[in-house]
């Protein structure tokens, strides 16, 4: 994979970046959890399932369609609750967890490229982090999340001539190569620290680069 070949690089944030997919897998359970153990459990692997999706998509999935069919006449929080409950595990979360190793001298070898974010996260909250973590200045042409889907901010940020082809996507979700291909980057799979648990087979099947994480691409 020859570097000098891509403008802009794009990013996943979490299992790519930030070693954070199982902090979010525990928020979403402690959010969902005054619900009930089950069904708690059956919103985890829904969002393990749909990795790359907006919480707010996810929470509204559970109350109108797991709700109903696991926690009978129980009661518990409302959406608006279940998102702060979910924000305040994961901010504590996002403050401490592994940075990927290598991004730095990833970013000195790619300095004529653009570096972005997009991911399923928060876009505020992505923003906060970056800058308190002091990671925020890689990523010189915009860190981008929810509210807006990934297949939204690509195609935006596209047409706005901000995301300059050819370009490359790095995301660990099956998500993150469709949102990537119907904009027409390319895509390399990161395993690191990905849920997505048959990964290898997707990547086979659809014929995809892998690696562990991006500091392979320096080693390469």
């Amino acid at each position: 994979m020859d570097l000098r070949n891509y403008r802009t690089f794009v990013f996943d944030c979490d299992g790519v970046i930030l070693d954070s997919n199982r902090i979010k897998s525990e928020a979403f359970r402690l959010a969902a959890l005054p619900w009930g153990e089950d069904v708690a459990k059956a919103l985890v692997e829904h969002h393990i399932a749909n990795g790359g999706i907006s919480r707010y998509a996810k929470f509204s999935y559970f109350l109108d369609e797991l709700v109903p069919r696991y926690a009978g006449t129980q009661e518990g929080p409302d959406l608006e609750e279940m998102l702060t409950t979910f924000a305040g595990h994961v901010r504590i979360g996002l403050e401490s967890c592994e940075v990927a190793s290598g991004l730095e001298a990833l970013r000195k070898l790619t300095e004529e490229s653009r570096w972005m974010i997009v991911s399923g996260g928060n876009q505020s909250e992505l923003r906060e982090v970056f800058a308190e973590r002091g990671i925020a200045q890689w990523f010189n042409y915009g860190i981008f999340g929810s509210p807006d889907s990934k297949t939204l901010i690509l195609d935006r940020e596209l047409k706005a001539g901000v995301l300059r082809p050819p370009a490359v996507f790095l995301g660990d979700s099956q998500y993150d190569h469709e949102a990537a291909t119907e904009s027409g980057l390319d895509f390399v799979f990161v395993s690191q620290w990905t849920e997505f648990r048959s990964w290898r087979e997707y990547c086979r099947s659809n014929d995809l680069r892998s690696i562990h994480s991006p500091k392979e691409l320096i080693e390469a």
